[in-house]
């Protein structure tokens, strides 16, 4: 009778493993990926900007910094028009939404994701998702935000890139 309860301990350390291993541990390491984002974002190439502080470059892209120590940032979630796009309308929707993600980053203070250690993208820029709390826990996404304006597409494997002349 005893080997009936001595095979039940692995089996139960097993058990708690697998739970630490799938359950907690991406939830601890999820609420530490987040970071604070204490800057004021001013928009690139206008004379009231600070380079220093960021900048933002266009509707999914922002600076930090100038020169060789200078951070470029990718927004993910989201893909917005390009300033130099193709067409008017594109060029036109590009600075609608680089006007829209100013304003956004202005309101309140923000979050990011990946902590000290971002990912990057093939152009060297750090990838992040932005957030704001807007409820004890609730979040405010701003590709959602984005998204819903309809300055932005959906980017990620699968979607089709939205064209903007249409």
């Amino acid at each position: 009778m005893r080997w009936w309860i001595l095979w039940r301990v692995p089996i139960l350390a097993l058990i708690v493993m697998a739970l630490w291993w799938f359950v907690f541990r991406p939830w601890a390491s999820s609420a530490d990926d987040w970071v604070s984002v204490d800057r004021d974002f001013g928009i690139c190439g206008v004379r009231s900007s600070t380079p220093s502080q960021g900048c933002v470059i266009d509707g999914d892209t922002i600076a930090i910094g100038f020169g060789e120590g200078a951070r470029r940032i990718r927004l993910t979630g989201f893909d917005a028009p390009e300033l130099d796009g193709a067409c008017p309308a594109e060029r036109e929707k590009a600075l609608e939404a680089r006007k829209a993600l100013h304003d956004w980053l202005a309101q309140d203070d923000v979050e990011w994701s990946g902590a000290d250690e971002p990912a990057y993208d093939q152009y060297g820029r750090e990838l992040r998702e932005v957030r704001r709390r807007i409820a004890r826990d609730r979040y405010e996404y701003l590709a959602d935000h984005m998204l819903e304006l309809g300055l932005a597409a959906e980017s990620g494997w699968g979607t089709t890139p939205r064209d903007w002349c249409r």
